[in-house]
């Protein structure tokens, strides 16, 4: 990418639009070239380099999806903006499992596209960036309060330092305990936004049916006992950031709200009429499964494609044992301090112990462990006989003596079968046989056309 001046390709059929936005790119310090129809548009792209492409979905001769594809056949990496009507957005988000960036809903601002342009540009340099990810483990990277010596835990804190400086939004996945609240706040001390609040919410945290005056605010009289009017999280994170933890759980009328947001930066409080604009960066965090969410149809695909702009995911302390040493002695060192103990080291005994643990709720449970040890000890060290684990809970086995597939089946050879028994005992209904196999409808045509199964008219019972 021309680091002064990037290039844009614009593919619009419409020449006054053309022309506004080559003016407006120009006037924002970008390079652009500009296309009518879609072949003209591939034709300029085959034998110039661009850096970002923004082409309308409704084109003269092809479809946007097509003329998608076609791009990156040529470019696979280059980022793509969509501009499409309101009619046509589940379009968009279609294209966008093909490799499109992002959209932009006509009719929309010149500044908002913009905003857009350069947060693509952005997460496309970060993407090459992390191309070279494995070379630049050779640097160590270090952050206040997170422990991170081993080789995955590294590639996570090089995924912050790339990331913090820009303003795109982030993801964080993992299990419980992993410790996706300090991500979260590394990757804000470590932005642009660092003077700016740090606003975290945990969607879980909160009745469903407070959850969106919490993030929106309300206006006085807006329900029975809102005798004042209150901001929410969103306007509190102005000019900073704001964590949204466990976001897969999210119902679905707010997941509607916060895709406005993000979209247009704008939302209005509870029982409002007033449009609210707020300049805030989203982390959010979830310890689901977000694609089998949208498999059974419980998180919203357009605001996971907004959400997904950079996933980080942060592994299980199993899958780092190496870095147990260095966290046991950081959180002892903290508890001592805090008691006021002269404890000062842990025996290799209990070391022992640690490390052929298998840790189910992950370096939150070795914290309290440790802080139970700390608290229970008389000695100077922590001794095997104060550490104190929840061996009730099942470990995972590591052999297991009788398959658990028929002689001569795989897994998907399994689930298909079973799937068209279902639908035999329900004499084709789709309905009867999903409920019968426990999953939702869409779940189930997801399965069929996975299968290649025609997806016949509904027999009704």
């Amino acid at each position: 990418m021309n680091a002064q001046k990037p290039s844009i390709l614009i593919v619009e059929d419409e020449a006054k639009l053309r022309r506004l936005l080559e003016l407006q790119l120009l006037d924002e310090g970008f390079l652009s070239q500009s296309a009518a129809d879609a072949e003209t548009g591939l034709q300029l792209l085959d034998k110039e380099k661009f850096d970002l492409i923004v082409t309308d979905f409704k084109l003269p001769g092809m479809t946007g999806l097509e003329f998608l594809q076609a791009a990156k056949r040529i470019n696979a990496g280059i980022p793509v903006i969509i501009m499409t009507a309101y009619g046509t957005v589940e379009s968009a988000v279609e294209a966008m499992k093909f490799g499109a960036s992002d959209y932009v809903l006509k009719p929309f601002s010149l500044a908002e596209l913009v905003l857009v342009i350069r947060k693509e540009l952005d997460t496309h340099r970060l993407r090459e960036e992390n191309r070279t990810l494995r070379e630049a483990l050779g640097r160590r990277y270090h952050y206040d309060n997170i422990v991170a010596h081993s080789e995955k835990m590294q590639a996570v804190l090089a995924l912050i330092e790339r990331v913090a400086p820009t303003n795109s939004t982030v993801l964080l996945g993992g299990e419980s305990g992993v410790g996706k609240d300090l991500i979260a706040h590394a990757i804000h001390q470590h932005s642009q936004r660092s003077s700016g609040p740090f606003i975290k919410i945990n969607s879980t945290a909160i009745p469903e049916n407070l959850l969106e005056s919490e993030l929106f605010g309300y206006e006085k009289g807006a329900f029975s006992g809102a005798t004042t009017s209150k901001p929410g999280k969103f306007e509190l994170a102005d000019k900073g950031t704001l964590f949204l933890d466990e976001i897969g759980d999210v119902p679905p009328a707010i997941q509607v709200k916060l895709l406005r947001v993000l979209q247009e930066r704008s939302f209005e409080r509870l029982g409002g009429t007033k449009t609210l604009k707020v300049d805030v960066r989203l982390v959010a965090a979830t310890n689901r499964d977000l694609r089998a969410a949208l498999e059974d149809g419980t998180f919203r695909e357009d605001l996971y494609y907004r959400l997904n702009v950079v996933a980080i995911d942060i592994p299980p302390l199993r899958d780092h044992k190496e870095d147990i040493p260095a966290l046991a002695n950081f959180f002892l060192e903290k508890f001592a301090h805090e008691s006021g103990k002269p404890i000062k080291g842990i025996t290799p005994a209990a070391m022992n112990l640690l490390m052929d643990f298998h840790w189910p709720g992950n370096v939150r449970e070795l914290e309290n462990i440790i802080e139970r040890g700390v608290t229970l000890s008389s000695g100077s060290t922590l001794d095997a006989a104060d550490i104190h684990l929840d061996s009730a809970r099942p470990r995972p086995a590591t052999a297991g003596p009788a398959p658990v597939l028929p002689e001569g089946f795989t897994l998907d050879q399994w689930e298909e079968e079973a799937i068209r028994e279902a639908l035999r005992r329900a004499n084709g209904n789709k309905s009867q046989a999903a409920r019968a196999l426990g999953l939702s409808r869409n779940a189930l045509r997801y399965r069929l056309s996975k299968m290649g199964v025609p997806d016949p008219a509904e027999k009704e019972s």
